[in-house]
């Protein structure tokens, strides 16, 4: 009986830590708002950065001293990073997609 709830217990928590991962990294953008970003990105070209140490791949931190890039009516912000144009969460600086 003990072992039972021992494993229970093991199962709940994989449960609860692989739902917590999974929906940290479902973020949606909607065509819609890639549109509008694409096009605002090509109205309002900037300078690429490099960011020495940091994979551009979704979930991946962005350090505070990149400066974050406003596109109106849409939550994200933007930065472009060697050559390629990365969308970022502002609350939590997590890349949630880099645009090709």
């Amino acid at each position: 009986m003990k072992k039972m709830h021992i494993t229970t217990a093991a199962a709940g928590l994989l449960l609860l830590v692989g739902a917590g991962a999974a929906a940290a990294q479902d973020v949606v953008i909607e065509p819609e708002q890639e549109t509008v970003i694409k096009e605002y990105v090509h109205k309002q070209p900037l300078a690429s950065v490099k960011i020495p140490g940091v994979e551009l791949s979704i979930g991946s931190t962005l350090p505070d001293t990149v400066e974050l890039h406003e596109v109106p009516s849409v939550k994200y912000r933007y930065v472009v990073v060697d050559n390629q144009t990365v969308i970022v969460d502002p609350g939590t600086r997590k890349i949630v997609k880099v645009l090709q």
